[in-house]
Parts: C-alpha cells; structure tokens; sequence
C-alpha cells in the first residue's frame, strides 16, 4: 500500500491546477492519468482563449497546457506523476486501486480531488455507427495532434462554439463543410465564431437535426430534416447530402462514475451536462475530504475548469494543515475570477445548475 497525502485523478487542466497551488502550499500530491500525457482537452485545442489574462487569454489551448503543465513540473519533489494509468476502484476510506504498465497498484490517501472531465454525448439515430461519423473531439485529435484529415465533406452537428470552431478549423485545413445544422432555434456559440462561418459561405441551418446515416462500408451519406417546435422531425422535409464525413458537437457529460463508485449524492442537472455531485462552497463532496474540480462537477469552459482547480487545491492544502500564506488573497481572487465567468447570459444555465446542487448537509 502506497500513502499519498493527495490524490488528483485527472491530469487536464482543473487537476494540473489544483497541483500546482497544492505545492505552492506545501502539500505534495500523486496526478494520475489515464492518457500518455498530461494536458486534457487543451493538447487538441488551437484555438485562443477568451477570458481575462489571468485565464490566459488570446493564447492557443495547446499553448495553455505547456504552460499548466510547465508550472507543476516546477515542484518535482510535491508533485509525482502517473500517466497511462486507470483507476479501476474506489473506496469510502479513500483507497484507490490503480492499473498501471498491467500491475494493480493501492494507494491510500488522506483527500482526493476527482477532475476528471467530460465525454462526449452522442446523437442517436439509424446507421450512426458507420466509420466516418465522429465526434468533435476525435476530430480535433485527428487534426491537431496526429495532423490526419477526417475527410473531405464534412456536415458538423451542432452549433455551440466547439462545433463552430472545429468547423472553422476544418475549413482552415482545405476541408468543405457543406453546412452546420442546429436542432435549436437559435445558434448556440458566440456570435464571432458563427460569423467567421457565414462570411466564408457555410450555412448554419437552425431547427435541422440527422434523421439517418447512409453506407455501406462507410458514410456516403446523410439525410437531414427540419424539426418543429417539439423537436419532432417534420415529414416532406428531408434533404439528402452527400459526404464522407459527420462531425457531431452536441455537448458533454461529466466522467462522474468513480464518484458513483465511492457513494457521493449527485442529482442529474440537464444545464451542467447530466449526473453531477453535490458540493458545497469548497467543492467538497457528501463524502468527506474528496472533492471535485473541472467539468465533472458541471460542463463550462476549459478557463473555469482552471480556476476550479486553482481554488479546490488552495482548499484541499488548508484542509490538510497546508495553509498557504496568501490564502485569503487567493482565495477571494479565484471565487470573484469564477463569478465573472459565470455572469451575463450565457451563463445564466450554469448560475442555475450549481445552485441545484449546492450541498447543505452533513459529509458521510
């Protein structure tokens, strides 16, 4: 049995920060990951940043994770690190059992923050398993880390802003996106990303949804439909479009089963993605001393799941008898830096979601 006095499952971008101001503090920690390296979601993300400086604005996702990454390799005597390692159990008494180069490894540790993330949600209709239907984020992999196109006629599902984007990427790199449907009446992203779209030519059908997949071996493909106020596909409206490849950005759901796992309280919350815990202000969980951060306590952007990172490992430090000496400073800064991406309109749903899950009972 290892000891370790914190465990971040999770090496993306709210687990790199929770372990970057866990050492900062004084507390060592033990990252694992399942992927072969750190980094999430930013290692396929090109695309600049909006926010403030502080959330690293106007610089590249790939370009956020060298320097998250960067700034906890700065502490190699607080920060140990595990990459292509899964977590196949959890336990109440903060056991972890680890599967690592195909040996089970236990550590027990005195907290644990889970930052885990998101998957992607999938769209439900005939032939939707045919090779050349993708996700976004296989999209962006393929892309933008191993550089291999995923086709050359691309329809993208979806207009929030990782669709938007992606689609713009795709564009970028001399694929034709024959058009983005939206199942919405209203286009979901931001208005700069649907706009550099419609001045390139791209149609943004709002009210449209697949109705099926055609192929054989693989996608020659698909029919679309337009839906009514039901979201019920209206008939005498089908159009077949011809491409190699479908692209579907329909949202994420928080990787939330190792909390399942271990008996926290969670409550399905259709505005932050689907089954997610219940935290109090600390982002402690109904079992004490495990705590989460990032896009499995509620979908937002990849800034907000830093700065959940940044404020859960100063918490987690204190907690441990690991204050930091500019805590309160810190403390106060990260709470307002979290207000402010929440605020306006678009983040109303997400304002909405975590007051459905703030906890107001006891710890197990």
């Amino acid at each position: 049995m290892i000891n370790k006095d914190l465990v971040i499952i999770g090496g993306g971008p709210a687990g790199l920060s929770a372990a970057k101001l866990a050492a900062e503090s004084g507390l060592s920690s033990l990252i694992v990951e399942r992927d072969f390296k750190l980094g999430g979601q930013l290692v396929k993300q090109t695309h600049m940043f909006f926010g403030s400086e502080k959330q690293y604005a106007k610089t590249r996702g790939i370009d956020i994770a060298k320097i998250l990454v960067d700034d906890v390799l700065k502490y190699p005597e607080m920060v140990e690190v595990m990459t292509d390692t899964t977590v196949v159990g959890l336990y109440e008494d903060k056991v972890i059992t680890l599967l690592h180069n195909d040996e089970y490894i236990k550590v027990q540790s005195k907290a644990i923050i889970i930052a885990t993330g998101a998957s992607e949600k999938v769209l439900a209709f005939p032939n939707n398993d045919l090779p050349g239907i993708y996700g976004a984020g296989a999209v962006q992999t393929l892309m933008n880390v191993n550089g291999v196109l995923p086709g050359n006629d691309v329809v993208m599902v979806g207009s929030g802003n990782i669709g938007l984007i992606v689609s713009y990427q795709l564009m970028q790199a001399g694929v034709n996106v024959k058009c983005v449907i939206e199942a919405s009446s209203s286009i979901g992203g931001y208005k700069v990303h649907a706009s550099k779209l419609k001045r390139l030519g791209v149609d943004i059908l709002t009210s449209h949804s697949v109705k099926r997949a055609n192929g054989t071996e693989a996608l020659e493909s698909i029919v679309i439909s337009k839906l009514d106020e039901n979201w019920d596909y209206i008939e005498g409206t089908e159009k077949t479009i011809e491409v190699d490849s479908l692209c579907i950005s329909v949202g994420l759901s928080p990787l939330s089963s190792l909390l399942s796992m271990i008996g926290v309280d969670m409550k399905y919350v259709s505005s932050l993605g689907g089954l997610v815990p219940y935290i109090d202000s600390h982002h402690e969980t109904s079992v004490k001393d495990v705590y989460v951060a990032g896009d499995v306590c509620g979908v937002e952007e990849a800034s907000s799941a830093i700065v959940e990172g940044y404020l859960t490992g100063l918490i987690v430090a204190s907690s441990l008898g690991f204050k930091h000496e500019n805590y309160d400073e810190l403390y106060r800064d990260f709470k307002a830096q979290l207000e402010n991406l929440r605020s306006g309109p678009f983040g109303e749903k997400t304002r909405e979601g975590l007051q459905e899950i703030a906890r107001n009972h006891d710890v197990k």
